[in-house]
């Protein structure tokens, strides 16, 4: 079943009744409902939010991933479940044990489906995507000629050059900058919620391995899901031209890529349901019981 992003930007108090969320908006005195299980993602972002501790729980017993913001309107905090699965000890002892060559093959997996994701994105703006493909073709295990950083520079030097032929991908850089950190922020907090549902630790990585970091798998998994976010970001260029200021109207547009259709060979899946196709299959490869993570392709 396809989860709800819930987003609060304005002054509310949070509260339970009969397994529903209660939203009371202090401007208005307006009181909305939503029941809990619909929920996927909850975005707390105004100082002004009261949530009670039965509305965190609830959340959580549902598998629900809590953002936090800070000043700057951005994801600041991520609250997850710590039981998001039955068997979830038997799969952390699978993802501990993972042998080094079965973690260089997924990674090369996993940039491949990125590097395929980011041609096909070029292609539909007709641009050249032949160095991608030779790429893809001498792509090895462990991605040990970095490939994927070339393709990134490749990429990112065209992916926007219709509108911003200078653009460069920099976390502090100018628009559309402050897009694409806010969409890969919600969209790495939805995949950390799928990785524990389906009974993995997001900290323990395949390829990032930082030490300060606690989402280190969530940064592998997501990769291939990055384009998504991009097509959105460039869609919001097309329509508006500027972006400079992260406003409410440019945080609903992102929102919507989790409801963005994704494609599974023949079948078609909203995003957010795909990452729970691809965090199950990286379970199966964990045990040994398939080889391949499925990823999707942009429609």
């Amino acid at each position: 079943m396809l989860k709800q992003t819930l987003y609060f930007g304005n002054p509310a108090y949070l509260s339970v009744k009969n397994k529903q969320l209660v939203v009371k908006l202090i401007d208005s005195d307006e009181i909305i409902t939503r029941p809990i299980e619909d929920i996927g993602i909850v975005i707390l972002d105004n100082w002004q939010i009261t949530i009670t501790q039965n509305v965190i729980a609830s959340l959580l017993e549902n598998n629900a991933a809590i953002i936090h913001c800070n000043n700057a309107h951005l994801p600041v905090g991520l609250v997850l479940n710590l039981d998001g699965n039955t068997l979830q000890s038997q799969r952390f002892k699978t993802q501990i044990n993972a042998s080094e060559p079965l973690k260089k093959q997924l990674w090369q997996q996993i940039i491949k489906a990125k590097i395929e994701n980011q041609s096909l994105l070029l292609k539909s703006q007709n641009k050249d995507i032949k160095r991608l493909q030779v790429m893809l073709r001498n792509l090895k295990t462990g991605d040990t000629d970095n490939y994927e950083a070339q393709a990134a520079a490749y990429y990112w030097k065209n992916i926007f050059s219709n509108y911003l032929p200078n653009f460069k991908r920099d976390r502090e850089g100018d628009q559309p900058n402050n897009l694409l950190n806010y969409g890969y922020a919600i969209l790495r907090a939805a995949v950390a919620r799928a990785l524990v549902g389906s009974g993995l630790l997001p900290t323990l990585g395949i390829f990032h391995r930082n030490q300060y970091n606690a989402y280190c798998l969530a940064d592998d998994i997501m990769e291939p899901y990055r384009p998504f976010v991009d097509r959105a970001v460039f869609n919001y260029l097309k329509e508006n031209k500027y972006c400079d200021f992260l406003d409410t109207e440019a945080k609903k547009y992102l929102f919507q890529v989790m409801q963005d259709d994704v494609m599974f060979g023949k079948e078609r899946s909203p995003l957010f349901v795909g990452l729970t196709t691809t965090t199950a299959s990286l379970v199966a490869c964990f045990e040994g019981k398939k080889r391949k993570i499925k990823y999707p392709t942009i429609c």
